[in-house]
């Protein structure tokens, strides 16, 4: 049986491929949720008044790749300790959330969590929170496998992403 998945990280476009190559994503899909606005456009996230933040839905079998696993994945493709962006991308629609679907997957992202904090990798907070899923909106098809349409922005993301991260963590 199939599950699914959401997380907030900054732009979806740089949220999409690090899931969609694991064995086990049927599908992971860029979008918006956590807002009031029924059926947002991306023009509308932008202004920041929707209450939405852009994310990935991803739908997975729990039989080939855990959920646990791709919190763990999720975790190294944000700053966690950024509560209004990711990176170049500042603002609420930005901002990082694991959207959890049952208490199976809040108590997993929450131990999670614990053992990120624990680790000593950042010296500020780790402020992610950890939120009920509600109606997940996908994006226009023009933001859809973001990383296969434009390799070359993607990998300019890609670099500044890693870069600011870099300069986030411990020494």
């Amino acid at each position: 049986m199939k599950e699914t998945a959401i997380f907030a990280g900054g732009c979806f476009w740089c949220m999409v491929s690090p899931f969609d190559k694991q064995p086990g994503i049927e599908k992971v899909v860029s979008g918006y949720t956590g807002g009031q606005t029924i059926d947002p456009t991306y023009e509308e996230v932008m202004t920041q008044t929707t209450g939405h933040t852009e994310a990935v839905e991803i739908t997975f079998d729990p039989a080939l790749i855990s959920y646990e696993e791709l919190v763990e994945i999720y975790w190294n493709q944000t700053d966690p300790t950024d509560a209004m962006g990711q990176f170049q991308d500042r603002g609420d629609n930005y901002r990082p959330v694991i959207f959890v679907a049952d208490e199976l997957q809040r108590d997993s992202a929450k131990r999670s969590k614990k053992r990120l904090e624990q680790s000593g990798r950042y010296t500020k907070p780790i402020v992610t929170t950890i939120e009920p899923a509600t109606t997940f909106y996908p994006a226009e098809a023009e933001h859809q496998d973001f990383y296969r349409k434009n390799p070359a922005r993607y990998e300019q993301e890609q670099l500044d992403r890693i870069k600011n991260r870099a300069d986030r963590e411990v020494k």
